[in-house]
Formats: C-alpha cells, sequence, structure tokens
C-alpha cells in the first residue's frame, strides 16, 4: 500500500461531517503542467483517487481542496479534484487584475477563498494582499495565509485591517518551534479573537524538532490554540503532505493526535464539523445523520 494512503483507521470513528480543511490534488503533467516559475515539482501519487481511499478510511466526508503552489494561477486540478469529491469545497489563486466575471464563475464551482503562500515559491506576494482581499470578501471569500508565524506580530495589524475573513495555516506555520509566549503567537491568539480569524491546527510535523510520535513542541501550539479559541480552529491533514514527499507522517496517528490536543468529543466535532461548515458553506448535520453508538 502506498505510504499516502492510510494502513489503518484511526482509534475512535470521526463524526459524521468530519471535514479536511487542507489537502491538495496534483494530476498528470501533460493535463496539469506546472507552471514554469515554479520551484515545487507535483507530488507523486497525490492525485484524488488516492486522496478518496485515504480519505474513506480516516473516517473524513468532507474536504477543502487548496491550490497547490506549483500551479500557478491555473486551478484546474483544484476545480477537478472538487468535483470528484463531491461534498467539497475549494482555495484558488488568482491574479490581482481577476475578473468579478471569473470570481463568480469560481464562487459558483464551490471556491471559498484565495491562498497567499508567503514562504516561497507563491505567484502572490504582500503587495496584493489589500486588493485581492477587497475583491474576493465581495464574493464571501477569505483569505487564506501560510507564512513563517516568527514574524507574524509584524503583519498582525495588517491583517485585522482585512476585509472578511481569515484563515491562518498550521498552526501559524513557525518555521522553527517557539514557545506560546513568542510575540507571533501571541499575536495569532489575539488574531482568533477578532472573531474574524481562523487557524488550522494542523502540519505539526513539518516543522517539529521533537519529531513522532507526538511533535511535542508544535503540538503545544495546537493545543494552546484549542483551548483558546476551539470555535475558530480547524482540522486538516495537508495531505499528501508536500513538505515530506518521501516521508509522509501517519494520517491516523495525526487524527489521534488532534482528538487528544481537543480531550473532549464535543470539542472534537466543533472543529471537525460545526467550524468547517460555517466558515465554507456547508450543510449542518442533523443529529439523526450521526452515527449510532
Amino acid at each position: 500500500m502506498s505510504a499516502l494512503i492510510p494502513s489503518r483507521p484511526p482509534a475512535f470513528p470521526l463524526p459524521a461531517g468530519a471535514c479536511d480543511c487542507h489537502m491538495h490534488a496534483y494530476g498528470p503533467e501533460d493535463i496539469y503542467p506546472p507552471a514554469p516559475q515554479s520551484p515545487f515539482p507535483p507530488v507523486a501519487g497525490g492525485d484524488v483517487a488516492r486522496y478518496a481511499r485515504a480519505r474513506d478510511i480516516l473516517g473524513l466526508s468532507r474536504a477543502v481542496v487548496v491550490q497547490p503552489s506549483v500551479y500557478g494561477f491555473d486551478n484546474r486540478a483544484t476545480l477537478d479534484a472538487m468535483a470528484a469529491l463531491g461534498d467539497a469545497r475549494g482555495v484558488a489563486v488568482v491574479p490581482p487584475d481577476v475578473s468579478e466575471a471569473e470570481l463568480a464563475r469560481l464562487t459558483g464551482l464551490g471556491i471559498r477563498g484565495i491562498r497567499f503562500f508567503m514562504i516561497g515559491g507563491g505567484v502572490l506576494g504582500w503587495d496584493a494582499l489589500e486588493t485581492l482581499a477587497a475583491k474576493t470578501a465581495a464574493f464571501g471569500w477569505h483569505v487564506q495565509l501560510q507564512m513563517d508565524g516568527r514574524q507574524l506580530h509584524e503583519q498582525a495589524d495588517r491583517l485585522a485591517r482585512l476585509p472578511g475573513r481569515l484563515v491562518i495555516d498550521h498552526n501559524g506555520k513557525f518555521l522553527e518551534p517557539v514557545g506560546i509566549d513568542h510575540p507571533g503567537f501571541v499575536a495569532l491568539r489575539r488574531l482568533l479573537d477578532n472573531g474574524r480569524t481562523w487557524v488550522k491546527t494542523s502540519g505539526v510535523y513539518e516543522t517539529s524538532c521533537s519529531g513522532p510520535p507526538g511533535y511535542d513542541d508544535v503540538a503545544l501550539l495546537a493545543r494552546t490554540l484549542i483551548a483558546h479559541a476551539p470555535e475558530r480552529c480547524l482540522f486538516a491533514t495537508n495531505w499528501p503532505h508536500p513538505s515530506k514527499p518521501g516521508n509522509p507522517p501517519d494520517d491516523a496517528l495525526l487524527v489521534e493526535l488532534f482528538a487528544s490536543w481537543c480531550g473532549e468529543a464535543t470539542v472534537v466535532r466543533k472543529i471537525m464539523v460545526d467550524n468547517p461548515a460555517m466558515l465554507y458553506g456547508f450543510a449542518p448535520i442533523i443529529p439523526s445523520e450521526e452515527p449510532q453508538s
């Protein structure tokens, strides 16, 4: 079995409507050619069919497909994956001169956010942030931001002034683990308090120095965020783990770690089901749809 497909399900059943709020889909280069300027290759084996198998094993039923940096402004792989998965939403990358007609088209196809990847390899920079935040907020989109959290406090006031909603990736994506008193992490918590910011408690394996099984240094940040503002947290796998193409983490273990950070089933449901339903516009899950114990 591929390392990108879990060998087992998590040790507990996930709630109905559990959503993976950050995954990517790749495809054949003759259909989805990489952008010429991309420093990243497509992830081998990261196609939507394999993801669907992984999602079924994990017990997830909804997904948010995030445009990979490798494809630049060509959102076709993301849109095709959304269509294949069914109950899915997407986060796209569009140029500053994008037309209202194109934004309307993408919104109708399920796009709900615009991605800014500020760590190198993204096609949008800080100079486009306010322009595109305003354009896309008019269509109900949020800004999804990935940057080195160690500088988050330097941008916090600017981010707080953006129209619409803001989603910050991977516990703030501190490129080196920090303590909870770091200015960037303090700024992240303050952003969550404004009622328009969410954070994905994902990707702990990407920057951890302590490593598996607990990724304790970065897991501290995830636990702290969940305790501070569970109504502003999201769950995500980051499949197919593009930063670890040859050594992906154990997805079942990551789900189990997430549940341990939550502590209670009600918090797991809030973060996995209720928060993404509200943010991305999924249909609510009624009690009769919950699995019977």
